[in-house]
């Protein structure tokens, strides 16, 4: 563990039921290999005290490295439509994120100098999302940090790449959601049947959701006091 409370390995992050996932022996371990079962979230998983000074250290050392993400309603989603009811919806979103595409980049560089990126690449990190998957994970996987704070959001979305070769059969993400004492409420809505029909909080101070993706879902407006905030740590791993 470094002293600005980031562990060098994810499994350090982890609570005795979160190590139960990583040992096999956890019920939701091998859940997302039922094509049925598209999303998982569970807010026993990381300890809190240990996951709270992740969340103090990435407030005080990556909010001046974000990256604003603003991509509003276009307006002619409205009023270029020519038959009712035949209106289109592209993905909507606001939030501010560090892309992992160039250590060059401020983000990268910062969330590599205290130890956030050596977490994210840990082995244990890899291997907690292959003991939900149930099967195995290509290495060498995405990472993304993102930090939603008072009305922030993403719209409805799916997160199918059909264009994408290594992609488009599907792939898991998995999100680590640390939420500032501030935050009142955030939901993740997804798909089931056709409908958006299912609901799970993600305002607890640590939540871990796994996605078996692509699928429908969006994330509503964050609630909370002006300075409240979810840190979102995100790993896109891809099938073997």
């Amino acid at each position: 563990m470094r002293s600005n409370g980031i562990p060098v390995e994810f499994e350090d992050l982890l609570s005795r039921a979160g190590r139960r996932v990583l040992a096999g022996t956890h019920p939701l371990c091998g859940a997302l290999a039922n094509p049925r079962t598209r999303f998982l979230a569970a807010e026993d998983l990381l300890d809190r005290a240990r996951a709270a000074r992740v969340r103090r250290t990435l407030e005080a050392e990556l909010q001046d490295v974000l990256e604003p993400i603003e991509r509003p309603i276009p307006p002619d989603s409205i009023f270029d439509m020519k038959q009712d009811y035949a209106e289109l919806l592209p993905k909507s979103s606001r939030a501010r994120t560090i892309y992992f595409e160039s250590r060059r980049e401020p983000g990268v560089k910062a969330a590599e100098r205290i130890g956030l990126a050596r977490m994210m690449r840990s082995e244990s990190f890899h291997a907690f999302a292959e003991a939900l998957a149930g099967r195995t994970l290509k290495s060498g996987w995405g990472l993304q940090v993102l930090r939603y704070g008072p009305g922030d959001y993403a719209g409805p979305h799916n997160d199918h790449h059909p264009e994408n070769e290594k992609a488009k059969g599907g792939y898991i993400d998995l999100h680590l959601s640390l939420c500032t004492p501030g935050v009142e409420h955030q939901w993740l809505v997804y798909s089931r049947a056709g409908h958006f029909s299912e609901i799970v909080s993600v305002a607890s101070p640590s939540t871990v959701t796994a996605y078996r993706l692509p699928f429908w879902h969006y994330t509503t407006p964050l609630v909370g006091t002006p300075k409240a905030g979810r840190w979102v740590l995100l790993g896109t791993f891809l099938y073997r």
